[in-house]
């Protein structure tokens, strides 16, 4: 299998090919399969290494390092700060996602045709079917669907509120409940064992562990990548051999008459600026999905990580920016939010099997930037939650609690420092009328988007294919092209969107 590892090199490298294709996530892995079944030799870049399910054991901390870009720590500056995880290993973020695939909300689409000139934005419909067809894209079984979502699907039906069960990419899943950590069985289809094997079965070529640097360019026209590796001494082999010093880095310079860049919407502009591709549009507009996650304490066992992680959604809220998604949370990761000190967060703790979790994620009308740093690899990204996105967070977690109290539950912990112990709707209907500010409030997001939108020329950075306006040789393939937030999950829209463009390209 033409899998090769940038740590090995002993020497610099180069490459020539048809189209090199820089990240593996939902948008690169897509590029790489069109391009290489249209018969170019295509070469994909992956900054991290490259994992399936025999080497996951389920283990959080382990997981965190071995997948997860800056050890989970990525994230935005501003008030508050806002962690936004990010996968770093071939697959992306489609590694460590709990596989949830919505096509986006037919309103937002037409306005992304309306208002940004994105072509084509209201017609995924041929593309939308046959991702879902390669990556057995449906909703929840019964056989993965346990009490946590069935309680609050039933909660839902009573409160006369609209939700559905979530589709997934899968095929086998065994509901071991550690999606977020690499999935133990494969059975969910991520890049890593979907779309980049459907890549290098069409003959394209993988290199892991090389992390792409600059783009190569002559004036306006693009022809290629220029990447680094920092490869291991040689078991045996001296620190300062000649053939590979510790720590001493190598290049690899991949010549194309096609780069697609798809290193997600943080990444993506970050590499643009740094080599010296700039515009209106490169970096601004970066749009997310705050969220924040409530925690419910039942009567009796849930049990809720021997289910799918995602399997219910609240749809009733969608059109409103609020999306409350299912979820599952292991207890070293769930004990932040769970409150109280010493003994009383032990007693708490201790009805872990009680609890069930679910997130309230919102669509974001305010928008961050993102810029290169130069001399170093990561981006800074600067994001202020907005008044709006504050009371939607609230909002949020109000509906939440009031499903999970329907549902029958004793205490809701809110994450909201202020009133952190809900014991009744009246609690949950008194904290959504406060003002809180959101450093009050535990904040993550997720879906970073539109940091190189798509559209027409003076509206966007990118045309509606991905082409960047004014350049040549060079696309953009990843959520960097959403003209908005999308009010979704993006994975499917991504490979939608990408899926068009490859054709596009190739035409």
């Amino acid at each position: 299998m033409p899998v090769y590892d940038g740590n090995l090199l002993t020497a610099d490298h180069t490459i020539q090919a048809d189209a090199v294709v820089v990240g593996t996530g939902a948008g690169g892995a897509v590029a790489a399969a069109e391009l290489a079944a249209a018969g170019l030799r295509v070469v994909m870049i992956e900054e991290g290494g490259y994992h399936t399910g025999k080497d996951f054991r389920g283990d959080p901390k382990e997981s965190i390092d071995l997948l997860y870009r800056d050890g989970g720590l990525s994230g935005t500056l501003g008030r508050p700060p806002i962690p936004v995880p990010l996968g770093r290993c071939v697959g992306g973020t489609t590694t460590i996602n709990s596989g949830s695939c919505y096509r986006t909300p037919a309103s937002v689409l037409a306005r992304w045709e309306r208002e940004f000139g994105l072509e084509g934005a209201t017609d995924l419909d041929e593309h939308y079917q046959a991702i879902e067809k390669d990556l057995s894209i449906k909703p929840v079984p019964d056989a993965l669907y346990g009490p946590q979502h069935g309680r609050i699907e039933e909660a839902c039906r009573r409160l006369g509120w609209k939700g559905s069960r979530i589709p997934r990419n899968e095929s086998g899943c065994m509901a071991s409940g550690v999606c977020a950590f690499g999935c133990t069985s494969d059975g969910k289809m991520a890049m890593s064992v979907s779309k980049v094997p459907e890549a290098i079965a069409h003959g394209a070529e993988l290199w892991v562990h090389a992390r792409a640097e600059r783009i190569l360019r002559h004036g306006t026209r693009v022809f290629g990548v220029a990447a680094r590796a920092r490869p291991e001494v040689p078991s045996g082999a001296r620190a300062d051999s000649s053939n590979a010093r510790s720590g001493e880095s190598r290049t690899i310079i991949v010549t194309a008459g096609l780069t697609v860049i798809a290193c997600g919407a943080l990444l993506t502009p970050a590499l643009l600026q740094a080599s010296g591709i700039t515009g209106p549009w490169i970096g601004r507009n970066l749009h997310l999905h705050p969220a924040t996650r409530v925690v419910a304490r039942f009567p009796e066992e849930i049990d809720g990580w021997k289910e799918v992680p995602q399997a219910y959604n609240i749809d009733a809220f969608i059109e409103q920016g609020v999306f409350i998604q299912g979820q599952a949370v292991p207890p070293e990761l769930q004990a932040a939010v769970v409150p109280g000190f010493g003994h009383a967060h032990k007693e708490r703790m201790s009805g872990y099997r009680r609890f069930a979790s679910f997130g309230a994620l919102v669509s974001d009308e305010c928008s961050g930037r993102v810029f290169a740093r130069p001399g170093r690899p990561q981006p800074l990204a600067w994001y202020q939650i907005g008044a709006r996105e504050t009371q939607k967070l609230l909002f949020g977690i109000a509906r939440t609690a009031e499903a999970f109290f329907e549902a029958g539950a004793r205490e809701v912990y809110s994450g909201v420092s202020c009133e952190p112990i809900l014991r009744s709707k009246r609690d949950a209907h008194s904290l959504e009328r406060r003002r809180i500010h959101a450093s009050r409030i535990e904040v993550m997001a997720f879906h970073p988007m539109g940091t190189a939108r798509a559209g027409a020329l003076g509206l966007a950075a990118c045309d509606p294919w991905g082409r960047l306006h004014g350049w040549q040789g060079i696309t953009v393939a990843d959520a960097s092209l959403f003209p908005t937030s999308n009010k979704i999950n993006p994975q499917l829209t991504i490979m939608a969107l990408v899926r068009r463009g490859a054709r596009e390209w190739v035409s």
